[in-house]
C-alpha cells in the first residue's frame, strides 16, 4: 500500500501567494511535513484532522537531519497517506529537493512537484525592482552563500559573480557576505555597487535595506539578524 506525496512550494511566507494547486493539495493532505517559514497561516489550509509535522532547518539552530525528513516522508507515504511536503519559496531552489525525491523513487512512491513563488523573485517584488533589465542586466544568476560546512563554498566562479552586468541573488548568506564581498571586490567589482538586503520578505517582519557590498559586508561583520534574508546586489539592485 503506497500513498503519494506532493512536493509544494509555499512561495516566501504570505499566505496569498500560494498558487491554487498548492491550497488544494493542502486541503487533501492527510499529512503535512512543513517547513518553519511555510508554518502560520499558511498552514491553515490544511484540512482539519490532517498531521502537522515540523521538519525545517534554520542555521544555527537545532533542526532535523535531512535523512531524518526523507525517511520520514517514506514512512508517511508507505500508510498509503497523501502527503504534502510543504518548502518555502520554490522547492527546487536551494530546497534539498532531490535528496528527498530520490528517497521516495528509492521506496516506489510516486510524487509531484508544485512550484512555488521564488523568494528571489518576492524581494525584487516587494523593492519594487525588476530581476533584469534589456542591455543593463542582461542575467540573473542565484547563490548559495554556504555549503555543506557553512562555509563560504570554495568554487565560486568570481568572473560570472563580479560581473556588473548581472543581477546576483545571495542565498543563505549573511555569515560569508562580508567574505564575498571582499572577494567581489578583488575580483573588480566596485565596492559601491548597489546591494539589497531583503529580510522577512512578504510577512509582517519585511524589512528592506539598500545599501551598497561594501557597506552591507561592514554591516553584517557586526550583526546579523536571525530573520530569514535574501542579499541581491547589481545595479539594479539600487531601485
Amino acid at each position: 500500500m503506497s500513498g503519494f506525496v506532493s512536493f509544494v512550494g509555499s512561495g516566501p511566507g504570505d499566505p496569498e501567494l500560494l498558487t491554487l494547486k498548492a491550497v488544494d493539495r493542502l486541503k487533501r493532505a492527510d499529512a503535512v511535513l512543513f517547513d518553519d517559514l511555510s508554518a502560520g497561516a499558511i498552514l491553515d489550509h490544511a484540512r482539519n484532522g490532517a498531521d502537522l509535522v515540523g521538519v525545517g532547518k534554520r542555521a544555527g539552530r537545532p533542526s532535523p537531519k535531512q535523512n531524518h525528513v526523507s525517511q520520514l516522508l517514506v514512512d508517511y507515504a508507505q500508510t498509503g497517506q497523501r502527503v504534502v511536503r510543504l518548502k518555502s519559496g520554490d522547492g527546487g531552489t536551494f530546497g534539498r529537493l532531490e535528496e528527498e525525491t530520490d528517497a521516495l523513487k528509492a521506496a516506489g512512491i510516486d510524487y509531484e512537484i508544485i512550484p512555488g513563488v521564488p523568494s528571489a523573485c518576492a524581494a525584487a517584488a516587494a523593492a519594487g525592482i525588476p530581476l533584469t533589465r534589456r542591455l543593463t542586466a542582461r542575467r540573473v544568476q542565484f547563490i548559495t552563500g554556504h555549503d555543506v560546512r557553512g562555509a563560504l563554498p570554495e568554487d565560486l566562479n568570481m568572473a560570472a559573480l563580479a560581473d556588473a552586468q548581472a543581477t546576483t541573488v545571495v542565498f543563505m548568506g549573511q555569515r560569508t557576505f562580508p567574505g564575498l564581498a571582499q572577494m567581489l571586490m578583488d575580483a573588480g567589482l566596485p565596492g559601491d555597487t548597489p546591494a539589497l538586503l531583503a529580510e522577512g520578505v512578504s510577512t509582517d517582519a519585511q524589512a528592506l535595506h539598500r545599501t551598497t557590498i561594501a557597506e552591507l559586508a561592514e554591516k553584517l561583520a557586526h550583526s546579523i539578524s536571525d530573520a530569514p534574508a535574501l542579499i541581491l546586489y547589481g545595479a539594479l539592485a539600487e531601485g
